[in-house]
């Protein structure tokens, strides 16, 4: 009998499961999770992913209603996620917010084919039908016979260095609505700022912002998210860059989100198009206007 008094108390799996993801949501797959290594087969938190988990989730609470504006507007949404890796945020997007809709799909794009494989074949198990992944860097997806024309939201989570950029040129390329971006590891243009250094230091005092490696690297990070502002702008977008979650859970933690604007107000594309043309002559990086050309 004591026993049985114990075992009553005991909070059930899903309350239990609900207390360490106050963000599970009621109809939420748990295998996915499980599958994602998130969950451990014993159903309790992976403390290993947890910090994953909450880029993740608060990523989701961004996309959501992008998708949900899409889906509401034309009946149905197409995202593009590049550099998925494992796909966290591809299955997680699916799981709560197209299978409950019944429309939408996710395409993942990742160059390491074994990701790619482990991905399509766990879609298969769990029955996500309209989720598909593609063996492939974003340039090659550029023009990938397997792609549709288009494509409505494009997202990049941490595609290092110039991936993102040509993150940018698909979502351009596609005329996407939204684009979503968490930069990291930028260094081509802390590599030009560091070649025109001692240059720099002679024309203006400005250039002491760099003058440190450490600040080379750190400023030429910052620079490079703001000349990807600007082009963004100047392509017609309005962009809006936060938070994506506190410093102590990742350093890579800038979010740029853009949305497609239906006309030019007041001729903001322009006045961005010479604003990022006027940063890059300030800062040396003419060699660098292909890049974020607009």
């Amino acid at each position: 009998m004591p026993s049985a008094s114990r075992s009553a108390t005991r909070p059930r799996p899903a309350q239990d499961l609900h207390a360490q993801l106050p963000e599970l949501r009621a109809d939420q797959s748990i295998e996915l999770l499980q599958e994602l290594h998130i969950l451990t087969r014993e159903g309790r938190l992976n403390q290993d992913t947890r910090r994953k988990l909450k880029q993740v989730y608060h990523l989701v609470q961004f996309i959501e209603p992008l998708l949900t504006q899409v889906l509401a507007d034309t009946g149905d949404v197409v995202l593009a996620d590049h550099g998925a890796g494992k796909s966290y945020l591809g299955f997680i997007l699916y799981d709560l917010v197209l299978k409950p809709r019944g429309q939408g799909s996710v395409i993942g794009v990742e160059a390491r084919a074994e990701l790619v494989d482990r991905s399509q074949a766990l879609a298969q198990r769990l029955g996500f039908e309209r989720m598909r992944f593609l063996a492939a860097t974003v340039q090659e997806a550029m023009q990938h016979a397997e792609l549709p024309e288009r494509i409505d939201v494009v997202t990049a989570l941490h595609a290092c260095d110039t991936a993102t950029d040509d993150a940018i040129d698909f979502a351009l390329a596609r005329g996407a609505r939204h684009v979503v971006l968490v930069p990291c590891c930028q260094a081509e243009v802390a590599g030009v700022m560091r070649q025109h250094k001692a240059f720099a230091l002679k024309q203006t005092p400005l250039a002491e912002l760099w003058r440190h490696p450490l600040h080379t690297r750190e400023f030429g990070s910052q620079i490079t998210n703001v000349l990807r502002c600007l082009r963004l702008e100047a392509s017609g977008y309005d962009v809006t860059v936060t938070e994506l979650v506190g410093w102590e859970h990742s350093m890579k933690n800038e979010l740029i989100l853009a949305r497609r604007m239906p006309d030019d107000r007041h001729g903001q594309r322009e006045r961005a198009r010479q604003r990022l043309l006027q940063v890059l002559d300030q800062f040396g990086l003419q060699a660098m206007q292909t890049r974020f050309a607009a």
